[in-house]
């Protein structure tokens, strides 16, 4: 089945059964490995994705889904040859280190802030209570959530 969705902000194709899971055509097919698959059940947020602006476990929505759909992977958070300011900040602050979890973090991280630029660290850490790490004890991310809003909003320190 042909099935076209708005990936990273460019119009693509794919023809696939519409059960196929996001996560497999997006590392697959679509050639973008950024996304990781940790659990494949939905708990640990290692393959979060956005589609249609929000955050979503791509191991649990069928590529039949986002027909007509826009979904944004961690690609699309910056260039072939630079970090985008999210990143940067995750690896600035050692937000990143293992790098299983680091996608799911980005893309709820890019929720989180386009919805509210100026997060506490409770709305950081409620925005990413479904994304699992094992190695950082979550603060370092935290960290870095803030000093990318803080550099959004013109103020970086």
């Amino acid at each position: 089945m042909k099935i076209t969705l708005t990936l990273n902000g460019r119009s693509r194709e794919v023809d696939l059964p519409p059960l196929v899971r996001l996560l497999d055509a997006l590392r697959g097919p679509l050639g973008l490995p950024g996304t990781k698959e940790g659990c494949g059940e939905g708990e640990c947020g290692s393959c979060t994705v956005l589609l249609d602006g929000e955050p979503v476990n791509a191991c649990l929505v069928s590529i039949g889904q986002c027909e007509g759909r826009a979904v944004t992977t961690v690609e699309g958070l910056s260039d072939a040859t630079h970090l985008g300011p999210l990143a940067r900040c995750f690896v600035d602050h050692g937000g990143a280190q293992c790098g299983i979890c680091t996608p799911g973090m980005l893309i709820s991280a890019e929720a989180l802030l386009a919805r509210r630029p100026d997060p506490s660290d409770e709305e950081i850490r409620e925005a990413i209570a479904g994304n699992l790490c094992r190695c950082t004890g979550y603060q370092r991310i935290v960290d870095s959530i803030r000093e990318a809003a803080r550099e959004r909003a013109g103020g970086a320190a």
